[in-house]
């Protein structure tokens, strides 16, 4: 829902409070659309991925491919953690079904998840190293999830894989465990189906299987969407709080264990190391009261949960997930790297011209 938090969106403007025309919350979603249809007029235009090399192929070979399109996507974001990267293998993906014999591929569905996983487990393989090079620490992109564009999000299995929790640990895995998880968890593939489309014997993917849940089994994964409005409310609070350098307040919200990573991609002004307890509290005060004056923020749904998306007039600058149990927040994972943020950029633009999501 792209509307603004009621308290937050009165700190958004440096403090100034606009309770009149409608009340907090209309004025927050009046401004988030407004910068929205700025941003869209600003920013690059990009050829259209779909339509590339679509000529050479038929209307009802293209049609099939799109009816599995963000199914693909949100295989191969969990996969990766990384929407542009996700949206490569999407079309690496279509370049392959466009090589294909009409009538040639019996079952799409699965030759599509089959190529898929194998480019996924093919950059996975390199990810490593790449992230090892890494300026500071890595965490993988955020993405709006009221968009359709990742596929279906109804099972708690599907919420489960895409949410922060789940992505950040799935680095500790293998990339066979990641690939046999995602699929058996998020896509109900059978473990015989699982061993057919990463080319590995059925008892070989069970043990993986078993490893990668055993591995995950420590994450506090994402809510029932019933519990939304209540995360909301304490995110909104944790804001305010830590907009007005209300210490006090935000050690009322943090787990007394409480952990902060932020990644800014060598960014500076942000913080290259993790952070643990009461000193989480000073650096998120700190941190936002400085950027006050410049950025506007809002609470939107980012991997399942409430989180806080930041503007400075028409650049995406900012995205703070809080990963909550109970009434506490315990960890706070913040993404500031610009090439990290163009994917939930776009999302933003395309849901604000949702009437479902634009008039809620």
């Amino acid at each position: 829902m792209l509307v603004g938090a009621s308290d937050a969106s009165t700190y958004a403007c440096g403090g100034q409070s606009r309770h009149g025309g409608g009340g907090p919350r209309a004025y927050g979603q009046s401004k988030l659309a407004n910068l929205l249809f700025t941003y869209e007029l600003q920013r690059p235009v990009r050829p259209p991925v779909r339509a590339c090399h679509a000529c050479c192929m038929s209307a009802e070979s293209v049609e099939v491919f799109e009816r599995h399109r963000a199914r693909l996507l949100g295989l191969a974001y969990r996969m990766l953690g990384s929407a542009a990267e996700a949206e490569d293998v999407v079309q690496d993906a279509f370049l392959r079904w466009q090589n294909t014999k009409p009538g040639s591929v019996e079952v799409p569905s699965a030759w599509l998840a089959k190529v898929a996983s194998n480019l996924c487990l093919n950059r996975l393989d390199s990810a490593r190293s790449r992230r090892e090079r890494y300026v500071g620490a890595w965490l993988p992109e955020p993405v709006l999830t009221p968009d359709s564009a990742l596929g279906p999000l109804e099972t708690v299995e599907q919420r489960d894989t895409v949410s922060f929790a789940f992505l950040v640990l799935a680095e500790r895995l293998t990339p066979s465990e990641r690939a046999v998880f995602v699929l058996r968890e998020a896509f109900g593939y059978s473990h015989r189906e699982v061993a057919e489309l990463v080319e590995l014997s059925e008892s070989n993917c069970r043990q993986l299987h078993r490893r990668a849940r055993k591995r995950l089994a420590e994450a506090e994964l994402s809510r029932s969407p019933a519990d939304l409005p209540e995360l909301r409310a304490l995110v909104e609070r944790f804001l305010v709080a830590a907009r007005n350098g209300d210490l006090a307040g935000l050690e009322r919200m943090l787990a007394e264990d409480v952990s902060s990573v932020a990644d800014g991609g060598g960014l500076p002004g942000v913080a290259r190391r993790p952070m643990r307890g009461m000193e989480v509290a000073r650096y998120l005060a700190a941190t936002l009261r400085r950027s006050v004056a410049g950025v506007a923020a809002f609470i939107q749904e980012v991997n399942g949960v409430p989180a806080v998306v930041g503007w400075s007039g028409t650049t995406l600058v900012g995205v703070l997930i809080p990963e909550i149990a109970g009434e506490r927040i315990t960890a706070v994972r913040i993404v500031a790297n610009p090439d990290k943020l163009g994917f939930l950029a776009d999302q933003a633009v395309r849901l604000s011209r949702s009437p479902e999501v634009s008039g809620s």
